[in-house]
């Protein structure tokens, strides 16, 4: 009777209690919806940053050594759009300041043209100009142009003093005009030259929707795009891109010709780069990562005569690493096994790239790739690019003629292939 009476005595205050609770619940959540962000800054494109070599090295680094009253432009095409835009520019391997004494952004027209009506003048802390540190990236104010997921815009920086151009991106895979003088608000381009590196643009970010995520592919020149045709954005990466834009996703292409798990030369290693290009990213969700095969390869070759192939331990514990790291900031890793390359480089100083212990060696890591668990989802390349009748080799539609990156087609059949639910 007791217990009757206590429940009988505390129920209308528990109703009363509990609707109050409710009430404070709701107005809660009403405000948190309230306060979230209706967008988001997010990159959209971005090119590593990597150090310049010295003449000795197998390729020239195919920009001027010093650039000295000169405009830059650089067109990019980006994976997501956004209200607004804004520019970061790295000095990442310079020795000292690089004066930025003016920058410029426009929808691209094609080649060094622009669209009338959409330039505007980039800012950096309210100021036309800046110096950016030895080591630093530079990010730009937010920019009123309005720009579209997979659209093109051109991108013109001023130096004006004597500046070492120590900071690149070998293999951009889109032609860049070096002129004379101030030209960043030019219609169009007049003389100078060309080069298709990247030269200290490394990043353009867009103030996308809100829940707007990015997808990061840390690659080698597979990634990067060699033997994709310039100037016409079919790299294996733009091509996801647009498969992901209309579901509020960036792609961004962290590939670098020449890279390595466990080497420098060509960029430093992918460990020592990982927090710069991938666990920094705003917004990253997923990491792809398909890199491995200049380790196997570089060995005995023009470009690392006196190296030693890895054993398969070390590169797996490399892997691990990765996987590790962004676990550690909530990244899910998606692998990808790695291509077939027999015959590659055939007729040139490099045709020795190919060789069946290191073939051995690729089939040993693309098993542990495909069956260890150790990522969270795999992309199997390698079966997909190979020829049926000659596994070790690429198949004929899909080589670039080199026999160890994808052309167009190749570059296409890969990212189509993908099961973006294993992304997201």
């Amino acid at each position: 009777m007791i217990l009757h009476h206590v429940t009988r005595h505390h129920a209308r205050p528990c109703r009363a209690w509990a609707r109050r609770l409710t009430l404070a619940l709701l107005m809660t959540l009403t405000a948190a919806v309230s306060a979230a962000p209706s967008s988001v800054w997010i990159s959209s494109w971005m090119a590593s940053p990597q150090p310049v070599w010295q003449e000795d090295f197998a390729f020239p680094t195919k920009i001027p050594a010093v650039l000295h009253e000169q405009t830059i432009r650089q067109v990019v095409q980006l994976s997501l759009g956004g209200a607004r835009i804004r520019i970061v520019l790295s000095n990442e391997y310079g020795n000292k300041p690089v004066r930025i004494g003016g920058a410029h952004i426009a929808l691209s027209a094609g080649q060094s043209a622009i669209v009338g009506g959409t330039g505007r003048t980039v800012t950096f802390n309210g100021k036309d100009s800046a110096l950016i540190p030895p080591g630093a990236p530079l990010i730009s104010d937010p920019i009123d142009l309005p720009v579209d997921s997979l659209s093109s815009v051109a991108v013109s920086v001023f130096l004006p003093d004597e500046t070492p151009a120590n900071t690149f991106h070998w293999d951009g895979r889109q032609t860049a005009y070096l002129v004379p003088g101030d030209q960043i608000a030019a219609p169009r381009l007049q003389g100078g030259t060309t080069t298709d590196a990247r030269i200290f643009l490394s990043s353009i970010q867009v103030q996308a929707h809100s829940g707007a995520k990015a997808i990061v592919v840390i690659g080698d020149s597979i990634t990067d795009g060699n033997g994709a045709t310039v100037d016409a954005n079919t790299r294996w990466p733009d091509f996801l891109a647009k498969r992901l834009a209309p579901r509020n996703v960036a792609v961004l292409n962290a590939g670098i010709s020449g890279a390595r798990l466990l080497g420098d030369r060509m960029g430093v290693n992918a460990l020592a780069r990982l927090d710069r290009d991938v666990l920094s990213q705003p917004q990253a969700e997923t990491m792809i990562v398909l890199l491995g095969i200049n380790d196997i390869s570089w060995p005995g070759t023009a470009f690392d005569p006196q190296g030693v192939i890895p054993s398969a331990d070390a590169l797996i514990a490399a892997y691990g690493q990765l996987i590790m790291r962004a676990h550690a900031k909530g990244i899910r890793v998606v692998g990808a096994t790695l291509t077939p390359f027999e015959g590659a480089l055939s007729g040139t100083p490099l045709s020795n790239y190919y060789q069946p212990e290191k073939e051995a060696l690729r089939q040993h890591i693309n098993a542990w790739i495909r069956s260890s668990g150790a990522f969270d989802a795999v992309l199997d390349f390698d079966s997909l690019l190979a020829d049926p009748l000659h596994p070790k080799r690429l198949k004929q539609e899909f080589d670039s003629g080199d026999h160890l990156h994808p052309g167009d087609r190749g570059n296409q059949a890969m990212a189509e292939a993908i099961d973006l639910d294993l992304l997201l």
